[in-house]
């Protein structure tokens, strides 16, 4: 009888479990947050495969944490996968009296595994040459330890086992996050583009900064922190030279354009902003940036549309597809810039759409084709059970709240009401009995630099001598027509969060 580690159904456990973690680091190692880590396959695969209720459940009750639990899962699995490749790996070598087996086998199937995932023949080894070093390890610890060695001895080379595994995470960690592209406005270069007017949105940004309200502890005109959402946990990670765009379906001929063909386009900067379908009612998935593109609607001239059924389906690269009249598409943008910055890859890297007035998920991502259709058909949130591909509800959040020196109150947000435009804000403090006007911020300026932006947001503050005792502050929206926004409140399933944000004070 031997003292080695791996000759115990418990030594084997714990090589597996660090060759697991070995593995996993090294696949992050390799390929930074992208598609080809060997967890994102198996996250990708987990989400499309979950029923529609599932999904929507998460959605409106857990937001953005729903789908970092489901890569966590992804995650869990992969290294499942290692474990198992490792212990089998040692079983076998066992089993012959092949010292060689544990660790090729562990290499070898691992790679395996990674190359069925991911389809990386190169990458796969990142996975593999970790978790097959930690199998070796230990079999070299067990070696240097000799039979019948004390159980002290047995537990170092444990603790030497997980302290590798350990340091390969640490270091995998570190490798992936320098390899991992940009996917924020932070890590974005500076737009160089040359149908872009530059000049033009360094103006459009400082008319921004200097129409904002100063409410300190909320986003001014242009976002800071632009929500993400994706049906992906990892972002494709795209390269500009080998990505186009087609114009297919029903038109009169099909158009193929590559990232220089839009670039050299006579572009425009536009402030418009989205709001997404799953956000709660005074979320905080409403954001607003200055984007740089081309307008669809020379583009569609040039396909010669001829649809049926008069709409058009925009499909990504992440798979992603979505439906909607093609009429709200015509006044649509394909943006290429943000901010004055390359179109970050979070937020559709090399290009997305902007469809004017409608909801976040309409605003396809790293889009690949616009397909117009002759019949309707579902988008992928509509086969789960959503209705977002309507003009987006109009809202007045109420996000921000201070106490002034001389004991009055102020308070401020955002409002946004799609196409329709914001007039004014209107601020109850007795529960909706009265009302009064609050201010709002000056309108952001139209891509053409006459009049208001059409689909952008305005802040709002209002500042009063709060009464003794409880009260309710209410705010509502009325847009440019003189309309208010409707007061029942609705949950964001299936067609959007709707009606009068409230807060009640003691």
């Amino acid at each position: 009888m031997t003292d080695d580690l791996l000759d115990s159904p418990g030594g084997r456990l714990l090589v597996s479990v660090a060759a697991a973690v070995a593995g996993l680091a090294g696949s992050y190692a390799v390929t930074g947050y992208a598609p080809a880590f060997i967890a994102s396959p198996i996250e990708r695969a987990l989400a499309r495969s979950m029923p529609g209720i599932v999904v929507s459940t998460a959605i409106s009750t857990l937001g953005s944490l729903g789908q970092q639990l489901n890569l966590l899962l992804a995650i869990g699995l992969a290294g499942l996968f290692i474990a198992l490749a490792a212990r089998a790996a040692i079983l076998t070598g066992q089993f012959t009296n092949n010292r060689a087996l544990p660790v090729v086998g562990t290499a070898v199937v691992t790679w395996g595994v990674a190359v069925v995932l991911t389809g990386e023949v190169v990458l796969a080894a990142g996975p593999a040459v970790p978790a097959a070093a930690v199998v070796g390890l230990a079999q070299a610890l067990d070696g240097l330890g000799g039979p019948m060695t004390p159980i002290s001895s047995k537990r170092r080379r444990a603790l030497s086992t997980v302290g590798a595994a350990v340091g390969a995470a640490t270091v995998g960690y570190t490798a992936g996050n320098r390899r991992t592209t940009g996917a924020t406005g932070d890590a974005a270069l500076t737009l160089d583009a040359p149908g872009a007017d530059l000049d033009d949105v360094e103006e459009k940004l400082a008319v921004a900064a200097d129409a904002s309200l100063n409410l300190g502890d909320i986003d001014p005109l242009v976002s800071e922190n632009f929500y993400e959402v994706d049906i992906n946990s990892i972002d494709p990670d795209l390269s500009a030279a080998d990505w186009s765009l087609s114009i297919t379906g029903a038109v009169e001929e099909e158009v193929t354009l590559d990232y220089e063909d839009i670039q050299g386009m006579e572009g425009e900067n536009r402030f418009v902003t989205l709001r997404c379908v799953g956000e709660s009612l005074n979320g905080y998935k409403t954001d607003t940036a200055l984007w740089t593109g081309v307008p669809v609607d020379r583009l569609l001239e040039e396909a010669g549309v001829q649809s049926g059924c008069e709409c058009v389906m925009l499909r990504a690269a992440d798979d992603f597809y979505e439906e909607f009249p093609i009429d709200a598409l015509r006044g649509g943008m394909l943006a290429y810039g943000m901010n004055g910055t390359v179109l970050p890859r979070g937020h559709g890297y090399p290009v997305r759409a902007l469809v004017p007035g409608h909801w976040g998920e309409v605003n396809v991502k790293w889009l690949s084709e616009i397909e117009v259709l002759d019949e309707e058909a579902d988008g992928y949130w509509e086969k789960r059970g959503w209705q977002g591909t309507g003009p987006v509800n109009p809202v007045a959040k109420l996000h921000h709240e201070s106490t002034l020196s001389d004991g009055r109150r102020r308070i401020g947000g955002h409002a946004y009401a799609g196409l329709r435009g914001v007039q004014r804000v209107e601020v109850s403090t007795d529960g909706g009995e009265t009302w009064t006007d609050a201010t709002l911020s000056d309108q952001l300026p139209a891509a053409s630099g006459d009049g208001p932006a059409e689909d952008a947001w305005r802040q709002w503050e209002y500042t009063y001598d709060p009464p003794s005792g409880g009260h309710t502050v209410v705010v509502r929206m009325v847009d440019q027509r003189g309309e208010v926004q409707p007061e029942d409140e609705t949950d964001s399933y299936p067609s959007g969060a709707s009606g009068w944000v409230s807060k009640q004070y003691s």
